[in-house]
């Protein structure tokens, strides 16, 4: 019984899990840089267009190549304070 109670308290709390840090705030500290137009291969914040084939990937795919770096983009992207949370939360606001 202890065992079923503490297995579905964790399954809550990842269910639950939310992003610490304001989307904005984290683009505007770590991502802005090069999603504000800098870099022409970074997909800028809010075109639609250049986040649809990223998005259509998944959310993790796009979560694991923030934390793992690709191509130009170093790993965790500039946010070393950044949770998984925190980064799926700024990519759904720079697609939009």
């Amino acid at each position: 019984m202890k065992l079923l109670l503490l297995a579905t308290s964790i399954a809550l709390l990842a269910c639950s899990a939310q992003a610490a840090q304001e989307p904005e705030a984290v683009f505007n500290r770590s991502c802005g840089a090069c999603h504000n137009g800098q870099l022409p291969t970074a997909p800028r914040k809010g075109d639609a267009t250049a986040w649809k084939p990223r998005l259509d990937k998944g959310m993790e795919t796009l979560v694991q190549s923030v934390t793992n770096g690709l191509n130009a983009m170093p790993p965790r992207g500039l946010c070393t304070d950044c949770s998984a949370e925190d980064y799926r939360a700024t990519i759904e606001w720079m697609s939009r």
